[in-house]
Formats: structure tokens, C-alpha cells, sequence
């Protein structure tokens, strides 16, 4: 099982990358399980300093930015396999 956790307060954009990434994991039904991380100490710990931030299996994928559906894709599929 994957595990993806969204990095963020709470933000628009973080509540965006939060939708993407549960439609992307439903969209390839896979099983994961999705975390949000708003405590700052801990998003910080991940090394990320501008939100929204997104790790699968404790992997820092993106910041800072929402990636396109298409990316987070190819991370999941990418994590699917390492696993």
C-alpha cells in the first residue's frame, strides 16, 4: 500500500493537490492510504518550505506548485512499482 501525504495548512492550493492526487489514486485504484501533514514542524522536516508539498513513500515529489494530474500519475505509477 502506497502512502501519500499532502504537506500543507490548509491553503486553496493545498485543498487543489489534495483532490488531484484522491482522484488519481481512485482513477488507478490503487490501494493507498492519504495523509494530511499541517503542523509545520512537520511539513519542514520533509525539508519543504513553500506549500503544498507532496510525498509518496516518504519521497518528497513536488512543492511549492500543484503538478498536473498527469504528474502525479506517473509519481504513483512510479511508487506502484518501487514498492
Amino acid at each position: 500500500m502506497l502512502t501519500v501525504k499532502i504537506l500543507g495548512t490548509g491553503c486553496a492550493n493545498c485543498k487543489r493537490l489534495e483532490q488531484i492526487s484522491r482522484k488519481t489514486v481512485s482513477a488507478l485504484d490503487l490501494e493507498a492510504e492519504i495523509v494530511k501533514v499541517t503542523e509545520y514542524p512537520e511539513i519542514m522536516a520533509y525539508g519543504v518550505m513553500s506549500t503544498p508539498g507532496l510525498v509518496i513513500n516518504e519521497k518528497v515529489v513536488s512543492y511549492g506548485r500543484i503538478p498536473s494530474p498527469a504528474e502525479v500519475t506517473t509519481w504513483l505509477n512510479e511508487a506502484q512499482k518501487a514498492a
